[in-house]
């Protein structure tokens, strides 16, 4: 363990975030970013079940969301809350993405315990924030290959060592961040490889992925890029349903509406009813994936 992320640590590690941004009002990345550029359709939540299981399977994080969230009662409001944090630090101007990541941290700096075997966890754990940031990087880039090829080397790169200002806002240390593909390629393989997913784990695979025609595409979609060590660890059913290759390119036609606003905000127009609609439709999206019904959680 490298050590919990303090408060004044988050709030350095921001302060040097704000020096690094020449322009506000293009936030933490901007226009000109890979980041934007992969990431601004609705094609990467194509990956948003890859994301959540290779998260999950870290039983530092498995057990925080175990014992700290009431995902299964409510996972519209955590689909929704997750989303409008990562959609502000990402696409949002710097005070906008410098809150989110504050109220992130506040939140996290709640979520503590103990894991089965006597090992204390925390979310604001240096080694457990890199993984999920980790994670977050290699789906972008996963679902992106899988609808266009291949990318160049030197675009991965540069998004890689781009997606390191989005590391800065969980005040994970330099010395952890990778400076290429290579190092982050090399990071998750090694992590990957020393996974045990969890009962808890797979219990949340079950239900995130739910009994719907829905939650069967969006398993078929995961399990078609998750690791097949991770496929049979979670019992997810191998399928050939050409989810990807069938929605990838209808989705890729739409853009996040977070991703839409920006550019509207950056011309100086204001925002559209149409984006508010289709940010709706998504956050209701994850209930007709797993089938379940929102209630009351906590904030987590």
């Amino acid at each position: 363990m490298v050590g919990i992320v303090t408060h004044d640590e988050h709030e350095e590690a921001l302060a040097e975030l704000v020096r690094e941004v020449a322009d506000p009002r293009e936030g933490i990345l901007g226009p000109r970013s890979v980041a934007w550029q992969l990431g601004g359709d609705l094609a990467v939540f194509l990956g948003g079940g890859r994301a959540a299981l290779l998260q999950i399977a870290h039983p530092t994080v498995a057990y925080a969301i175990e014992h700290h969230s009431r995902t299964r009662t409510d996972v519209v409001g955590r689909f929704q809350r997750t989303f409008r944090y990562v959609f502000a630090m990402v696409f949002g101007e710097l005070d906008e993405a410098l809150a989110a990541a504050r109220r992130v941290h506040a939140i996290h700096s709640r979520i503590h315990g103990t894991l089965p075997d006597g090992r204390p966890y925390h979310a604001n754990d240096a080694d457990s924030l890199r993984w999920v940031h980790g994670t977050l990087v290699d789906t972008v880039l996963t679902v992106r290959e899988r609808l266009d090829g291949p990318l160049p080397l030197a675009l991965k790169d540069r998004f890689v060592v781009e997606q390191n200002r989005f590391a800065r806002l969980f005040a994970i240390p330099r010395a952890l961040l990778p400076q290429s593909f290579g190092d982050h390629s090399a990071y998750m393989e090694e992590a990957i490889r020393r996974l045990e997913v969890a009962p808890c784990a797979r219990e949340m695979a079950k239900f995130l992925l739910g009994p719907t025609p829905l939650g069967r595409a969006a398993e078929a979609a995961t399990a078609a890029m998750l690791p097949p060590s991770l496929v049979s660890a979670f019992g997810l059913a191998p399928s050939r349903l050409p989810v990807i290759a069938t929605l990838g390119p209808f989705l890729r036609r739409f853009p996040i509406p977070a991703y839409a606003g920006a550019l509207r905000r950056l011309r100086g127009q204001p925002p559209r009813r149409r984006d508010a609609w289709m940010e709706r439709q998504l956050f209701g999206l994850s209930r007709r994936v797993s089938g379940s019904s929102t209630g009351r959680a906590r904030t987590v």
